[in-house]
């Protein structure tokens, strides 16, 4: 490792613990632990109304969720069209026990975290369960499984009526240190805890992919012939992956239905599944911070759509719904466009910043 720890000019290490510290410089980690201050710190000096609010924890749930679909397909290579529906299922499990014990229960209002905890790991339990057919299929035969399981939960919640076939079962308000968090600060309070899922979340994924485990995704990813012939279990990893992806996607879930404080079935369609796929293809896919830059993308271009479809609506026929054919155009547009001249997503872009940062005024 270099000497100096702020203005390392590059990597040089001397044991495997070197190779697998979270910052490589002092410097990174200043910069890392400034942005941290920043994100938990503007809330209380700058106040939003409460739609900008829900439009930022929205996005922040969409990072938790897009960081699972980002280790299954990204760094696991396993293609999956059904991922909103493994958020549903981390929403529908608080909404199970609000609908068996009722929505102001002590249970579903102080230990909210605990059951949040549990619909990550309900939703563990189905990604493992929808990942058996990784041991056989792949590729487009598996992206039409994993369709499959969409179209299965969209049936199930829609006809059957413990979970009031699809239309909204309500969540109570939780409780904190300082008693019930009321109207006036409940997207702040809920950016707060969102905002501390997503990092400590982050920080798995960093540590995870340096693991065995963690690399082992990979080259199942990269060749699953070679990763058995080097002792790698790749159908075990395939299903592995599938649970971790949906415990990711379960926690999303449930924050959700907290945030919401309530849970429909129009959260949970094929459409956002694709809105979460293309998350992670704009972001890029196989990188941790594509988990950021996707959802933050897609979010701010869906909110340009929903503006323009409003300022075009003037002078459009009152009969035309613009805004309908207008944000699936959108959606394709920027996904093929992304997939033609950059596929490693906007991920790319930040490293070239950050490396022609570090290598300034060099040219090489």
């Amino acid at each position: 490792m270099s000497a100096n720890q702020w203005l390392a000019t590059g990597n040089f290490f001397t044991t495997y613990k070197q190779e697998q510290r979270t910052f490589f410089t002092s410097l990174d980690r200043s910069v890392f632990t400034l942005f941290l201050i920043i994100l938990f710190g503007w809330p209380l000096l700058f106040e939003l109304s409460n739609k900008s609010m829900l439009v930022v924890d929205n996005i922040l749930i969409a990072i938790v969720a897009v960081m699972g679909l980002n280790l299954l397909t990204g760094f696991a290579g396993l293609i999956s069209i059904g991922h909103a529906a493994f958020v549903g299922i981390g929403a529908y499990t608080v909404a199970s026990f609000c609908r068996v014990i009722g929505d102001s229960s002590i249970f579903v209002t102080h230990f909210w975290p605990v059951l949040i905890i549990l619909s990550g790991f309900v939703g563990a339990i189905f990604g493992a369960i929808v990942g058996l057919p990784a041991l056989r299929l792949k590729h487009l035969y598996l992206a039409i499984a994993t369709l499959s399981f969409q179209m299965i939960f969209q049936w199930v919640i829609n006809f059957m009526s413990f979970f009031n076939q699809g239309q909204t079962i309500f969540v109570g308000r939780v409780f904190w240190f300082t008693g019930k968090v009321g109207r006036k600060d409940h997207y702040v309070f809920w950016y707060f805890i969102i905002l501390t899922v997503m990092v400590i979340m982050g920080f798995g994924i960093r540590n995870l992919l340096k693991t065995k485990y963690g690399r082992s995704l990979v080259a199942v990813r990269d060749n699953d012939r070679a990763a058995d012939a080097m002792g790698i279990n790749p159908g075990l990893t395939k299903v592995y992956a599938f649970a971790l992806a949906g415990f990711f996607a379960g926690v999303a879930g449930g924050l959700h239905a907290y945030l919401y404080r309530g849970v429909g079935f129009e959260s949970f369609t094929l459409n956002e599944s694709i809105s979460y796929l293309a998350m992670a293809i704009v972001g890029g896919l196989g990188t941790l911070n594509g988990s950021f830059w996707g959802p933050v993308a897609i979010k701010f271009l869906e909110l340009q759509v929903e503006n323009l479809a409003e300022t075009a609506g003037q002078y459009m026929p009152s009969g035309m719904n613009l805004a309908t054919a207008l944000k699936p155009f959108t959606f394709g547009l920027v996904i093929v466009l992304f997939l033609m001249f950059e596929p490693r997503g906007i991920a790319n872009w930040w490293r070239i910043a950050k490396s022609y940062a570090k290598l300034w005024p060099f040219r090489y």
